[in-house]
């Protein structure tokens, strides 16, 4: 979709992929890693901000980036006074970051994109993320070419991420119920 549809969606409420909570695979990692370097975490494709809140009340410095206005604008609505969420409108495929982050969050973003710009999102991870970087992802395991949400596959975004990525991790995560099964957690590490 381009640019001022995704702020029409937002502007209209018509939101499918807003759960009013984050990522459970999230909530589940940040609860059974409580001695994770706490660093700065970027969140691209951030939405409303639940999973920026989340990263930033466990002691992160968080930011969540979005193309659309109304999103930023929610996000910031949501989120209480005093907890270190920040949020810019950004969009991360074509905009460098102010500085690089030591974590990368993944969650809907790689699915609402075009897969012919796939490439272009890889590229833009290696760029947002500092030397030794983290990039958490929970990628949407879905059959669908008529998107967004657009399908993955395992194999693709192995193809895709590991000749850049050391891939630390992998699992199923606890998901929301209309997903369950279908997504796939992976916690990389950029290589030197």
């Amino acid at each position: 979709m381009a640019h001022n549809e995704w702020e029409d969606r937002y502007v209209t409420n018509d939101m499918p992929w807003e759960k009013g909570e984050p990522s459970p695979g999230l909530v589940d990692f940040l609860a059974t890693h409580p001695d994770l370097h706490r660093g700065r975490v970027a969140v691209p494709g951030c939405g409303t901000g639940h999973d920026v809140r989340a990263w930033a009340a466990a002691g992160f410095e968080a930011r969540g980036f979005d193309l659309a206005p109304s999103a930023i604008r929610l996000a910031g609505e949501k989120t209480p006074a005093g907890l270190p969420a920040r949020f810019e409108e950004k969009n991360f495929l074509d905009d460098p970051p102010h500085s690089p982050f030591d974590w990368l969050f993944e969650h809907t973003l790689f699915c609402a994109i075009d897969p012919q710009r796939r490439d272009d999102y890889v590229q833009a991870a290696l760029h947002w993320l500092t030397r030794n970087g983290q990039f958490l992802a929970v990628f949407y395991l879905i059959p669908d070419t008529e998107g967004p949400p657009y399908g993955t596959t395992r194999e693709e975004i192995m193809k895709r991420f590991a000749p850049h990525f050391d891939l630390l991790e992998n699992w199923v995560p606890r998901s929301y119920p209309n997903r369950t099964g279908l997504e796939w957690m992976t916690w990389w590490r950029k290589k030197m």
